[in-house]
């Protein structure tokens, strides 16, 4: 049942994302500093974003918090908010690697946030709600948060 639900998002996501030609960004890639936090430790580090086609994004992050180290990568389909320059929403998915001195955990990350991208300047800033499921461990964080400022070419 949970794989014929995983399938069918992933079918609508695509149907989505062929479908629409509409210009999601007004930049193509973006590089800058990534803050995640919510319940637990707060992760800082650098973070890419660039976009493949117009509403179709990858995303890429080193964050550092401790004896903790997170590398993750993540897709995001992109849309523009209608009366909104600079406004767009996004959701996505990617993994994430947690390394610790004493051990790794792997984790899922889903994403659902807004972006704005300033129309008279290089800037952007995102706001993401960012879950974290440890598959390592079975755990489920809902409370996860990420904030993104970043510098646009």
């Amino acid at each position: 049942m949970k794989k014929t639900i995983i399938s069918s998002l992933f079918c609508v996501l695509f149907l989505l994302t062929v479908q629409h030609e509409v210009r999601a960004q007004s930049y193509r890639t973006a590089a800058g500093l990534f803050i995640d936090a919510g319940d637990g430790t707060t992760f800082v580090g650098p973070h890419i974003k660039h976009f493949f086609s117009a509403s179709n994004a990858g995303q890429a992050m080193i964050l550092f918090a401790g004896r903790t180290t997170i590398i993750g990568a993540e897709y995001s389909y992109n849309q523009p908010i209608a009366g909104a320059p600079g406004l767009t929403w996004n959701v996505g998915v990617g993994p994430q690697l947690a390394i610790r001195r004493e051990n790794s955990d792997f984790y899922i990350r889903p994403l659902a946030g807004l972006e704005f991208k300033i129309p008279s300047a290089p800037l952007a800033f995102g706001l993401d709600w960012r879950p974290a499921w440890d598959v390592s461990n079975s755990y489920f964080t809902a409370g996860r948060f990420g904030v993104a400022f970043k510098f646009t070419f």
